[in-house]
């Protein structure tokens, strides 16, 4: 029986276009001078360091930078650089430059299901700080309250099903009582191999990845049971 929901975000809850074409960029182009600006603060040096420890190597400042800008343009899902732009993302949406993308079927569900006793996590590649900032600057006010929990690739990788089963014993819920929902195949294949429920979203008409996962245009389609 269900009764906990975990979902991703891009291409879940909030377009893909939000995050590539409005959160990206503006943490390409504020990045630099983020750097450069709070590169003495204990919290930019503990990801510097991240930085540092993933490359091996002690970088210096223009290249821990150059190595961020890479990462940004190959969209890797690397910590400290989420970590980064979550910080970045959090000034721009203080600022009112943007608000938190969510698809308005996405919005009502979550809110229904909340007031049905339905536990909500999200697990998304982002960092926990950006998203709660998405979910905390909407067009409809701050919905962050709707989720129990949020995590991010410090408890593992989206295509390990070890980190679901991570997820699980962090909620304390059997894997066989949450349901999964992503737009990324190897996502709901490392959840279901973890026993996990799955539907996966088509919303920009991505190819059904398999017949093992339930399949959803909006989250109107979902089928809890």
């Amino acid at each position: 029986m269900i009764d906990s929901i975990l979902t991703d975000i891009e291409g879940t809850t909030s377009s893909l276009s939000f995050v590539r074409d409005v959160l990206f960029p503006y943490s390409r182009a504020h990045l630099p001078a983020f750097i450069k600006a709070h590169a003495q603060d204990p919290l930019i040096q503990k990801e510097l360091e991240a930085i540092n420890q993933l490359k091996g190597a002690v970088l210096s400042q223009q290249e821990a930078l150059d190595q961020l800008l890479t990462w940004i343009d190959q969209d890797q899902k690397v910590t400290p650089l989420k970590a980064l732009q979550g910080l970045i993302w959090e000034a721009g949406y203080e600022q009112g430059d943007f608000h938190g993308h969510l698809y308005e079927d996405a919005a009502r569900m979550l809110k229904v299901w909340a007031s049905q006793g339905f536990k909500l996590y999200v697990f998304s590649s982002g960092s926990i700080k950006a998203q709660k900032l998405l979910f905390g600057h909407t067009e409809e006010g701050d919905l962050s309250p709707l989720f129990s929990d949020f995590f991010d690739t410090r408890i593992g990788s989206k295509q390990d099903p070890e980190a679901y089963r991570a997820i699980a014993r962090a909620t304390r819920q059997a894997a066989s009582n949450i349901l999964f929902l992503s737009d990324i195949g190897t996502e709901l294949d490392a959840a279901r191999a973890a026993g996990m429920a799955t539907t996966q979203l088509i919303r920009e008409n991505q190819p059904i990845h398999s017949e093992q996962h339930a399949v959803a245009k909006t989250f109107d389609d979902i089928v809890l049971q």
